[in-house]
């Protein structure tokens, strides 16, 4: 059972922000297994999603490269402010 880390990402983000209609989940493939997940934001809820020096950002790239070892591709995570 392969968890989609885009869903994943999408459905964890949505809890933490204040406008959750305005996120927008895009994943690209960089390389072979390599991956990067953008978050679009509000520019408001790019700070939240950010965090204090990074924290929350940080904590949901920890999560995402646990998901990592079951699936086997690495992941990069970027937040954009629309």
């Amino acid at each position: 059972h392969k968890i989609m880390v885009e869903k994943f990402v999408e459905l964890y983000v949505k809890k933490i922000v204040n406008e959750p209609e305005k996120i927008q989940i895009h994943k690209k493939e960089l390389d072979t297994n390599f991956y990067e997940i953008e978050i679009i934001s509000s520019a408001q809820d790019a700070g939240r999603l950010i965090g204090k020096d990074g924290k929350m950002i940080s904590a949901i790239k920890t999560i995402i490269s646990g998901l990592k070892a079951k699936d086997g591709n690495s992941y990069r995570v970027i937040v954009k402010p629309e």
